[in-house]
């Protein structure tokens, strides 16, 4: 697995770089990059690095330089023009698991083992999945976890591949607990 977060502009582009390599993404839905997707950004720099693959155009690159500016530190990946083009449409959902798989490589992404800390149960038993009142609590814990909403296997996927500890996930969920009883 991919230790970075790979940054992508929307669904289509995630599609495509998971059929080439295994890795935590965020798509930034283009040029509405808004304060919560910056966030998300900044604290998977902060927790696993990123490496931001845009498609090889103006929107692209505008999209890339405001990231950059907003987030130091963060690797850059690059498709060439011809490798992203299908038909009249040119992007990263276009390019090959090759072409993708290379374009990483050179921007330097580091494997790692995948650690899993959390599992099915847990989100069960911290009632994250199959209770009434599980989609606002995984709401609340990617805000304290700064990690996003998902549903419930997307949160479990985030959890392991963004490198929260059990310590942090009890703390997030006690301030959830605290949260919701107080909202009563």
């Amino acid at each position: 697995m991919i230790k970075e977060v790979i940054v992508v502009e929307g669904r289509d582009d995630i599609t495509a770089v998971k059929q080439a390599v295994d890795a935590e993404m965020i798509a930034v839905g283009g040029f509405g990059i808004n304060a919560k997707v910056i966030a998300r950004i900044k604290e998977a720099q902060k927790r696993k690095g990123v490496i931001v693959l845009t498609d090889p155009d103006f929107a692209g690159e505008k999209i890339r330089k405001i990231i950059a500016k907003r987030v130091p530190g963060i690797k850059h990946a690059y498709i060439a023009q011809e490798d992203g083009i299908k038909g009249d449409d040119i992007g990263v959902e276009n390019a090959t698991p090759e072409v993708i798989i290379e374009a990483l490589n050179r921007a330097k992404v580091t494997l790692e083992v995948k650690e899993k800390v959390f599992d099915y149960e847990d989100m069960i038993y911290f009632k994250l999945t199959g209770d009434s009142n599980s989609k606002a609590r995984r709401i609340e814990l990617g805000k304290e976890l700064g990690i996003g909403y998902g549903n419930a296997n997307q949160m479990l996927s985030r959890l392991n591949n963004y490198g929260i500890t059990k310590e942090e996930f009890i703390n997030a969920i006690n301030k959830i607990d605290k949260k919701l009883e107080e909202g009563k």
